[in-house]
Protein backbone atom coordinates (compact mmCIF):
# COMPACT_ATOMS: atom_id res chain seq x y z
CA UNK A 1 0.00 0.00 0.00
CA UNK A 2 1.46 3.31 -1.09
CA UNK A 3 0.40 6.69 -0.15
CA UNK A 4 -0.24 9.02 -2.71
CA UNK A 5 -0.33 12.95 -1.37
CA UNK A 6 -3.00 14.83 -3.08
CA UNK A 7 -2.56 18.52 -4.38
CA UNK A 8 -5.84 18.64 -5.29
CA UNK A 9 -6.84 21.05 -2.37
CA UNK A 10 -5.28 24.05 -4.06
CA UNK A 11 -7.57 23.99 -7.24
CA UNK A 12 -10.26 24.38 -4.95
CA UNK A 13 -11.95 27.44 -3.35
CA UNK A 14 -15.13 25.92 -2.52
CA UNK A 15 -13.80 23.88 0.63
CA UNK A 16 -14.84 26.48 3.33
CA UNK A 17 -18.02 26.37 2.15
CA UNK A 18 -18.01 22.39 1.82
CA UNK A 19 -16.71 22.85 6.02
CA UNK A 20 -19.39 24.64 6.69
CA UNK A 21 -21.65 21.94 5.75
CA UNK A 22 -19.93 19.45 7.09
CA UNK A 23 -19.85 21.32 10.53
CA UNK A 24 -23.86 21.55 10.30
CA UNK A 25 -24.27 18.17 10.35
CA UNK A 26 -21.84 17.67 13.26
CA UNK A 27 -23.48 19.95 14.72
CA UNK A 28 -27.08 17.68 14.33
CA UNK A 29 -24.87 14.96 15.38
CA UNK A 30 -23.59 16.33 18.57
CA UNK A 31 -27.46 17.46 19.48
CA UNK A 32 -28.83 14.03 19.04
CA UNK A 33 -26.22 12.30 20.82
CA UNK A 34 -27.11 14.98 23.79
CA UNK A 35 -30.24 15.16 23.33
CA UNK A 36 -31.75 12.33 25.99
CA UNK A 37 -29.13 14.27 28.71
CA UNK A 38 -31.38 16.98 29.79
CA UNK A 39 -34.43 14.40 29.43
CA UNK A 40 -33.47 11.81 31.69
CA UNK A 41 -35.46 12.42 34.81
CA UNK A 42 -38.69 13.04 33.03
CA UNK A 43 -37.83 9.72 30.31
CA UNK A 44 -37.15 7.69 33.21
CA UNK A 45 -40.53 8.68 34.82
CA UNK A 46 -42.62 7.81 32.07
CA UNK A 47 -40.74 4.79 31.00
CA UNK A 48 -40.80 3.42 34.61
CA UNK A 49 -36.66 2.30 34.28
CA UNK A 50 -33.27 3.12 36.55
CA UNK A 51 -30.00 4.33 35.69
CA UNK A 52 -28.57 1.30 34.89
CA UNK A 53 -31.14 1.00 32.76
CA UNK A 54 -31.06 4.30 31.14
CA UNK A 55 -27.09 3.89 30.89
CA UNK A 56 -27.58 1.28 28.71
CA UNK A 57 -30.10 2.80 26.61
CA UNK A 58 -27.45 6.12 26.09
CA UNK A 59 -24.67 3.91 25.14
CA UNK A 60 -27.14 1.49 22.78
CA UNK A 61 -25.93 3.40 19.33
CA UNK A 62 -22.39 3.01 20.21
CA UNK A 63 -22.77 -0.90 19.96
CA UNK A 64 -24.22 -0.54 16.62
CA UNK A 65 -21.77 1.91 15.93
CA UNK A 66 -18.84 -0.25 16.67
CA UNK A 67 -20.23 -3.12 14.13
CA UNK A 68 -20.91 -0.44 11.32
CA UNK A 69 -17.88 1.87 11.55
CA UNK A 70 -15.44 -0.15 9.12
CA UNK A 71 -18.28 -0.21 6.58
CA UNK A 72 -19.10 3.05 6.56
CA UNK A 73 -15.51 3.67 6.23
CA UNK A 74 -15.20 1.42 3.13
CA UNK A 75 -19.02 3.26 2.15
CA UNK A 76 -17.78 7.03 2.17
CA UNK A 77 -14.19 5.29 0.10
CA UNK A 78 -16.15 3.88 -2.49
CA UNK A 79 -19.41 5.92 -2.48
CA UNK A 80 -17.86 9.61 -2.14
CA UNK A 81 -18.73 12.22 0.62
CA UNK A 82 -21.46 13.50 -1.40
CA UNK A 83 -24.11 10.95 -0.87
CA UNK A 84 -22.53 9.25 2.25
CA UNK A 85 -23.53 12.54 4.63
CA UNK A 86 -26.54 13.13 2.89
CA UNK A 87 -27.68 9.46 3.62
CA UNK A 88 -25.63 10.08 7.45
CA UNK A 89 -28.44 13.11 7.88
CA UNK A 90 -31.69 11.31 6.83
CA UNK A 91 -30.57 8.07 9.16
CA UNK A 92 -29.73 10.53 12.01
CA UNK A 93 -32.99 12.21 11.90
CA UNK A 94 -34.91 8.69 11.73
CA UNK A 95 -33.38 7.95 14.49
CA UNK A 96 -34.24 11.36 16.60
CA UNK A 97 -37.73 10.99 15.38
CA UNK A 98 -38.35 7.35 16.06
CA UNK A 99 -37.29 8.31 19.91
CA UNK A 100 -40.06 10.78 20.45
CA UNK A 101 -42.43 7.65 19.59
CA UNK A 102 -40.38 5.44 22.25
CA UNK A 103 -43.03 3.30 23.97
CA UNK A 104 -40.76 1.18 26.63
CA UNK A 105 -37.26 0.47 27.70
CA UNK A 106 -37.09 -1.87 24.38
CA UNK A 107 -38.47 0.36 21.83
CA UNK A 108 -36.07 3.68 22.97
CA UNK A 109 -33.27 1.09 22.82
CA UNK A 110 -33.46 0.43 19.38
CA UNK A 111 -34.27 4.58 18.40
CA UNK A 112 -30.96 5.46 19.95
CA UNK A 113 -29.57 2.49 18.73
CA UNK A 114 -30.70 3.12 14.73
CA UNK A 115 -28.46 6.31 15.16
CA UNK A 116 -25.30 4.19 14.97
CA UNK A 117 -26.21 3.49 11.16
CA UNK A 118 -25.96 7.30 9.98
CA UNK A 119 -23.46 8.52 13.21
CA UNK A 120 -20.51 6.39 11.84
CA UNK A 121 -20.94 8.00 8.24
CA UNK A 122 -20.47 11.77 9.63
CA UNK A 123 -17.82 11.38 12.26
CA UNK A 124 -15.79 9.34 9.40
CA UNK A 125 -16.51 11.28 6.43
CA UNK A 126 -15.77 15.01 8.17
CA UNK A 127 -12.03 13.89 9.10
CA UNK A 128 -11.39 12.42 5.62
CA UNK A 129 -13.36 15.66 4.00
CA UNK A 130 -10.68 17.76 6.00
CA UNK A 131 -7.84 15.01 4.59
CA UNK A 132 -9.12 15.53 0.76
CA UNK A 133 -10.13 18.97 0.48
CA UNK A 134 -7.37 21.23 2.80
CA UNK A 135 -3.30 20.89 2.83
CA UNK A 136 -1.39 20.16 5.47
CA UNK A 137 -1.02 23.98 7.08
CA UNK A 138 -4.77 24.86 7.16
CA UNK A 139 -6.14 21.21 8.76
CA UNK A 140 -5.54 22.14 11.70
CA UNK A 141 -7.99 25.18 11.46
CA UNK A 142 -10.64 23.34 9.57
CA UNK A 143 -10.08 20.04 12.29
CA UNK A 144 -10.08 22.93 15.00
CA UNK A 145 -13.56 24.28 13.39
CA UNK A 146 -15.41 21.40 12.25
CA UNK A 147 -15.14 20.06 15.70
CA UNK A 148 -16.83 22.96 17.15
CA UNK A 149 -20.21 21.91 15.29
CA UNK A 150 -20.38 18.70 17.63
CA UNK A 151 -19.73 21.09 20.94
CA UNK A 152 -22.54 23.80 19.70
CA UNK A 153 -25.20 21.19 19.08
CA UNK A 154 -24.59 19.44 22.75
CA UNK A 155 -24.54 23.05 24.53
CA UNK A 156 -27.65 24.01 22.41
CA UNK A 157 -29.58 20.94 23.41
CA UNK A 158 -27.86 21.08 27.16
CA UNK A 159 -29.03 24.84 27.56
CA UNK A 160 -32.09 25.34 26.14
CA UNK A 161 -33.62 22.00 26.35
CA UNK A 162 -35.22 22.56 30.05
CA UNK A 163 -35.19 25.91 30.10
CA UNK A 164 -36.96 26.85 27.20
CA UNK A 165 -38.49 23.82 25.03
CA UNK A 166 -39.51 21.72 27.49
CA UNK A 167 -41.91 24.75 28.96
CA UNK A 168 -42.71 26.02 25.64
CA UNK A 169 -43.97 22.32 24.48
CA UNK A 170 -45.80 21.94 28.11
CA UNK A 171 -43.55 19.71 29.51
CA UNK A 172 -43.80 17.30 26.42
CA UNK A 173 -40.29 15.75 26.13
CA UNK A 174 -42.06 13.33 22.81
CA UNK A 175 -42.65 16.99 20.77
CA UNK A 176 -39.20 18.19 21.90
CA UNK A 177 -37.52 15.42 20.04
CA UNK A 178 -39.55 15.79 16.80
CA UNK A 179 -38.71 19.36 16.61
CA UNK A 180 -34.49 17.71 17.21
CA UNK A 181 -35.41 15.83 14.82
CA UNK A 182 -36.74 18.02 11.98
CA UNK A 183 -33.96 20.20 12.25
CA UNK A 184 -31.28 17.52 11.58
CA UNK A 185 -33.73 16.45 8.02
CA UNK A 186 -33.49 20.51 7.31
CA UNK A 187 -29.37 20.44 7.93
CA UNK A 188 -29.04 17.36 5.33
CA UNK A 189 -31.47 19.32 2.87
CA UNK A 190 -28.77 22.09 3.22
CA UNK A 191 -25.76 19.73 2.67
CA UNK A 192 -27.56 18.71 -0.30
CA UNK A 193 -27.40 21.90 -1.98
CA UNK A 194 -23.76 22.68 -0.73
CA UNK A 195 -22.72 19.52 -2.13
CA UNK A 196 -23.65 20.05 -5.68
CA UNK A 197 -21.39 22.99 -6.48
CA UNK A 198 -19.82 21.98 -9.70
CA UNK A 199 -16.48 21.83 -7.68
CA UNK A 200 -17.76 19.06 -5.36
CA UNK A 201 -18.49 16.88 -8.08
CA UNK A 202 -15.44 17.16 -9.91
CA UNK A 203 -13.42 16.68 -6.47
CA UNK A 204 -15.49 13.43 -6.38
CA UNK A 205 -14.85 12.52 -9.81
CA UNK A 206 -10.78 12.82 -9.44
CA UNK A 207 -11.22 10.36 -5.81
CA UNK A 208 -13.05 7.93 -8.24
CA UNK A 209 -10.24 7.27 -10.70
CA UNK A 210 -7.74 6.62 -8.23
CA UNK A 211 -6.50 3.25 -7.97
CA UNK A 212 -7.04 1.20 -4.27
CA UNK A 213 -6.00 -2.14 -3.40
CA UNK A 214 -8.59 -4.42 -2.16
CA UNK A 215 -9.98 -2.73 1.28
CA UNK A 216 -9.30 -6.19 3.38
CA UNK A 217 -5.55 -5.27 2.16
CA UNK A 218 -6.19 -2.02 2.96
CA UNK A 219 -7.64 -2.45 7.11
CA UNK A 220 -4.81 -5.70 7.37
CA UNK A 221 -1.91 -3.29 6.13
CA UNK A 222 -3.17 -0.33 8.63
CA UNK A 223 -4.10 -2.70 11.38
CA UNK A 224 0.00 -3.64 10.87
CA UNK A 225 0.85 -0.60 12.17
CA UNK A 226 1.75 -0.73 15.58
CA UNK A 227 0.92 2.97 16.30
CA UNK A 228 -2.60 3.07 14.63
CA UNK A 229 -3.28 0.67 16.82
CA UNK A 230 -1.56 2.26 19.94
CA UNK A 231 -4.06 5.26 18.40
CA UNK A 232 -7.29 3.03 18.61
CA UNK A 233 -6.71 1.96 22.02
CA UNK A 234 -6.49 5.80 22.99
CA UNK A 235 -9.50 6.30 21.16
CA UNK A 236 -11.56 3.77 23.46
CA UNK A 237 -9.49 5.30 26.42
CA UNK A 238 -10.74 9.32 25.29
CA UNK A 239 -14.17 8.11 24.27
CA UNK A 240 -14.48 6.15 27.88
CA UNK A 241 -14.14 9.56 28.99
CA UNK A 242 -15.91 11.95 26.68
CA UNK A 243 -19.44 10.13 26.48
CA UNK A 244 -19.65 8.65 30.26
CA UNK A 245 -19.17 11.90 31.48
CA UNK A 246 -20.95 14.08 28.70
CA UNK A 247 -24.01 11.86 29.20
CA UNK A 248 -24.12 11.93 32.92
CA UNK A 249 -23.01 15.56 33.80
CA UNK A 250 -26.55 16.88 33.87
CA UNK A 251 -27.20 14.05 36.43
CA UNK A 252 -23.70 14.77 38.50
CA UNK A 253 -24.09 18.00 38.98
CA UNK A 254 -27.99 17.65 40.37
CA UNK A 255 -26.17 15.41 42.93
CA UNK A 256 -24.27 18.31 44.01
CA UNK A 257 -27.30 19.88 45.44
CA UNK A 258 -27.83 22.21 41.99
CA UNK A 259 -31.48 22.25 40.50
CA UNK A 260 -32.77 21.49 37.24
CA UNK A 261 -32.22 24.50 35.12
CA UNK A 262 -28.83 25.48 36.63
CA UNK A 263 -27.63 21.50 36.21
CA UNK A 264 -28.71 22.33 32.85
CA UNK A 265 -26.64 25.82 32.06
CA UNK A 266 -23.67 24.22 34.41
CA UNK A 267 -23.83 20.91 32.32
CA UNK A 268 -23.07 23.74 28.85
CA UNK A 269 -20.04 25.39 30.23
CA UNK A 270 -17.63 22.38 29.56
CA UNK A 271 -19.08 22.90 25.96
CA UNK A 272 -18.81 26.37 25.82
CA UNK A 273 -15.38 26.64 26.85
CA UNK A 274 -14.39 23.07 24.50
CA UNK A 275 -15.23 25.27 21.41
CA UNK A 276 -12.67 27.93 22.22
CA UNK A 277 -10.23 25.43 22.73
CA UNK A 278 -11.16 23.71 19.87
CA UNK A 279 -10.35 26.79 18.06
CA UNK A 280 -6.89 27.23 19.56
CA UNK A 281 -5.14 23.63 21.16
CA UNK A 282 -5.11 21.99 17.55
CA UNK A 283 -4.13 25.63 15.76
CA UNK A 284 -0.74 25.20 18.00
CA UNK A 285 -0.32 21.56 17.91
CA UNK A 286 2.35 21.66 15.26
CA UNK A 287 4.12 18.31 14.72
CA UNK A 288 6.73 18.79 17.69
CA UNK A 289 4.81 19.94 20.13
CA UNK A 290 1.95 17.49 19.81
CA UNK A 291 2.49 14.93 21.69
CA UNK A 292 3.36 17.45 24.69
CA UNK A 293 0.34 18.93 24.31
CA UNK A 294 -1.94 15.73 24.24
CA UNK A 295 -0.15 14.95 27.44
CA UNK A 296 -0.87 18.28 29.05
CA UNK A 297 -4.62 17.48 27.65
CA UNK A 298 -4.66 13.84 29.64
CA UNK A 299 -3.17 15.74 33.10
CA UNK A 300 -6.27 17.95 33.00
CA UNK A 301 -8.68 15.79 32.31
CA UNK A 302 -7.84 13.40 35.48
CA UNK A 303 -7.87 16.65 37.33
CA UNK A 304 -11.21 17.86 35.93
CA UNK A 305 -13.20 14.19 37.28
CA UNK A 306 -10.97 14.45 40.85
CA UNK A 307 -12.17 18.31 40.95
CA UNK A 308 -15.89 17.34 40.13
CA UNK A 309 -15.88 14.60 42.95
CA UNK A 310 -16.09 17.77 45.35
CA UNK A 311 -19.73 19.26 46.52
CA UNK A 312 -18.06 22.89 46.64
CA UNK A 313 -19.66 24.80 43.79
CA UNK A 314 -16.26 26.84 42.84
CA UNK A 315 -14.26 23.59 42.87
CA UNK A 316 -16.98 22.51 40.34
CA UNK A 317 -16.14 25.02 38.69
CA UNK A 318 -12.85 24.67 38.09
CA UNK A 319 -13.29 21.22 37.03
CA UNK A 320 -16.08 22.56 34.24
CA UNK A 321 -13.27 24.44 32.87
CA UNK A 322 -11.01 21.44 32.69
CA UNK A 323 -13.53 19.11 31.29
CA UNK A 324 -14.18 21.40 28.43
CA UNK A 325 -10.51 22.08 27.79
CA UNK A 326 -9.83 18.65 26.87
CA UNK A 327 -13.12 17.22 25.96
CA UNK A 328 -12.70 18.07 21.60
CA UNK A 329 -9.32 18.95 21.56
CA UNK A 330 -7.88 15.62 22.56
CA UNK A 331 -9.69 13.32 19.96
CA UNK A 332 -9.13 16.41 17.31
CA UNK A 333 -5.16 15.94 18.16
CA UNK A 334 -5.58 12.40 17.85
CA UNK A 335 -6.84 12.53 14.30
CA UNK A 336 -4.51 14.48 13.16
CA UNK A 337 -1.64 12.12 14.28
CA UNK A 338 -3.64 9.51 12.78
CA UNK A 339 -4.23 11.29 9.26
CA UNK A 340 -0.56 11.93 9.06
CA UNK A 341 0.68 8.68 9.46
CA UNK A 342 2.53 8.64 6.06
CA UNK A 343 0.66 5.02 5.31
CA UNK A 344 -2.51 6.23 6.13
CA UNK A 345 -2.94 9.93 4.48
CA UNK A 346 -5.75 11.51 3.15
CA UNK A 347 -6.23 8.55 0.47
CA UNK A 348 -6.79 6.10 3.39
CA UNK A 349 -8.48 8.39 6.02
CA UNK A 350 -11.87 6.95 5.68
CA UNK A 351 -10.99 2.97 6.06
CA UNK A 352 -8.05 4.40 8.69
CA UNK A 353 -11.24 6.95 10.48
CA UNK A 354 -13.59 4.07 10.43
CA UNK A 355 -11.25 1.45 12.00
CA UNK A 356 -10.13 4.17 14.75
CA UNK A 357 -14.24 5.06 15.62
CA UNK A 358 -14.88 1.66 15.74
CA UNK A 359 -12.14 0.70 18.14
CA UNK A 360 -12.97 4.03 20.25
CA UNK A 361 -16.80 3.61 20.38
CA UNK A 362 -15.84 0.13 22.45
CA UNK A 363 -15.16 3.17 24.98
CA UNK A 364 -18.35 4.91 24.31
CA UNK A 365 -20.59 2.20 25.56
CA UNK A 366 -18.65 1.16 28.19
CA UNK A 367 -18.51 4.93 29.43
CA UNK A 368 -22.31 5.50 29.93
CA UNK A 369 -22.61 2.51 30.94
CA UNK A 370 -20.10 1.38 33.68
CA UNK A 371 -21.18 5.31 35.09
CA UNK A 372 -24.92 4.02 35.06
CA UNK A 373 -24.05 0.98 36.94
CA UNK A 374 -21.07 1.93 39.57
CA UNK A 375 -23.69 5.10 40.42
CA UNK A 376 -27.20 2.93 40.67
CA UNK A 377 -26.75 2.63 43.96
CA UNK A 378 -24.57 5.68 45.72
CA UNK A 379 -26.43 7.77 43.52
CA UNK A 380 -23.44 10.28 44.02
CA UNK A 381 -21.05 9.15 41.11
CA UNK A 382 -18.08 9.01 43.79
CA UNK A 383 -16.82 5.21 42.18
CA UNK A 384 -17.53 6.48 38.56
CA UNK A 385 -14.91 9.48 38.64
CA UNK A 386 -12.40 7.33 40.24
CA UNK A 387 -12.59 5.29 37.41
CA UNK A 388 -12.53 7.82 34.54
CA UNK A 389 -9.34 9.15 36.81
CA UNK A 390 -7.70 5.69 36.26
CA UNK A 391 -8.28 5.90 32.29
CA UNK A 392 -6.57 9.15 32.32
CA UNK A 393 -3.33 8.38 34.11
CA UNK A 394 -3.56 5.53 31.34
CA UNK A 395 -3.90 7.88 28.40
CA UNK A 396 -0.81 9.84 30.26
CA UNK A 397 1.26 6.62 29.84
CA UNK A 398 0.12 5.74 26.28
CA UNK A 399 1.24 9.54 24.82
CA UNK A 400 4.58 8.59 25.34
CA UNK A 401 4.70 5.27 23.77
CA UNK A 402 2.97 6.64 20.82
CA UNK A 403 5.67 9.51 20.56
CA UNK A 404 8.34 6.88 21.21
CA UNK A 405 7.10 4.54 17.82
CA UNK A 406 6.23 7.86 15.71
CA UNK A 407 9.50 9.24 16.21
CA UNK A 408 11.80 6.18 15.47
CA UNK A 409 9.82 5.59 12.64
CA UNK A 410 10.42 9.41 11.42
CA UNK A 411 14.30 8.72 12.24
CA UNK A 412 14.24 5.74 9.50
CA UNK A 413 12.65 7.87 6.69
CA UNK A 414 15.16 10.97 6.87
CA UNK A 415 17.95 8.96 7.31
CA UNK A 416 19.65 8.83 4.16
CA UNK A 417 20.40 5.70 2.61
CA UNK A 418 24.13 4.18 2.40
Amino acid sequence: MTYQKSDTAALYSHRWLMLSGVWLLYFCFGMTVTSLAPLVQPITDELKMNYTEMGGILGSWQLVYIATALPCGVLIDRLGLRRSLLIASVLIGISCMMRAFAQGQLTLFLAVAFFGIGGPLISIGAPKLIGIWFKEHERRLAMGLYITGMALGGITTLSITNSVMMPWMDGDWRKVLLIYSFVVFLSGLIWLLISRHPESIEMEGHLSKLERPPQVQVFLELFNLLPVRIIMLMGICIFLYNHGLSNWMYEILKTRGLGVERAGYWASIPTLIGILGSLSIPRMALPKLRFWILAGLFVSAGTSVILLKSYSEPIILIGLALKGITQGSMMTILLLILMEIPKVGSRYAGSAGGMFFAAAEIGGVLGPLSLGILSDNERNFQSGLTMLSLVCIILFALVFVLKHLLTAQQNEIVKPNR
